[in-house]
């Protein structure tokens, strides 16, 4: 009976504190992944673009059309896989994929900057505190590295560097992604491999103890 017992008892998550040693590791991994991420930008600024005579100011207005003209021109792209893969350049006035790219400049910036700094600091807080396992703790610097990354551009540029673009011989294309993108995507994958394996362990706790019940 007293297996039955703890079996059916939910035992409190006793939370500790990561160590300095996970904490120095982690801050070193973000000052890689932005550096990666600001560097691939720079490149993409110097060998993908040029500067425009059409630039719109100010950076990511609409003009009298609703246009919203680039802040630099299009250099050739680079071609990796024929009609698959290629560096090309785009400006993202937006979040993610262009997601609020027409909204208004002052809201645009108060969403993005708020959101980028709240994340920052919560994640950081949460792996700090020891909260997630393996997963998420690989997770915090991807996505913290990128959020940072996409951050310094808006302030420095008044838009995101992206350059990656996955297309089917251009009848087809993903949305035109950066490095810091792939960091926080690869974060986020990770966070929900995470719950999903959590969810299963818990599940089958719950059906280990049903069955004790009743053997």
């Amino acid at each position: 009976m007293t297996r039955e017992i703890q079996l059916l008892q939910s035992p409190a998550v006793t939370r500790h504190p990561r160590s300095r040693k996970a904490l120095v590791i982690c801050l070193a991994a973000i000052g890689l992944l932005t550096a990666v991420d600001l560097g691939s930008k720079h490149w993409a600024l110097d060998r993908l673009s040029q500067p425009s005579s059409h630039a719109s100011d100010p950076v990511c207005e609409p003009d009298e059309y609703g246009r919203i003209r680039p802040n630099r021109s299009q250099r050739s792209p680079i071609v990796l896989i024929d009609g698959l893969l290629e560096f090309r350049y785009a400006e993202n006035c937006g979040a993610a994929f262009g997601f609020m790219r027409d909204m208004p400049t002052a809201v645009r910036k108060g969403v993005f900057y708020v959101a980028a700094l709240g994340a920052i600091v919560l994640l950081l807080w949460m792996f700090v505190t020891g909260r997630g396992g393996k997963l998420f703790a690989i997770s915090v610097p991807l996505i913290v590295a990128g959020a940072i990354g996409n951050f310094v551009d808006r302030v420095n540029l008044g838009f995101v560097v992206d350059f990656v673009r996955f297309h089917l011989n251009d009848r087809w294309a993903y949305p035109t992604f950066n490095v810091a993108d792939a960091w926080i995507t690869i974060g986020v994958a990770l966070i929900l491999i995470e719950g999903f394996l959590d969810g299963r362990r818990t599940k089958q706790a719950d059906t280990d103890g049903a069955e004790a019940l009743a053997g």
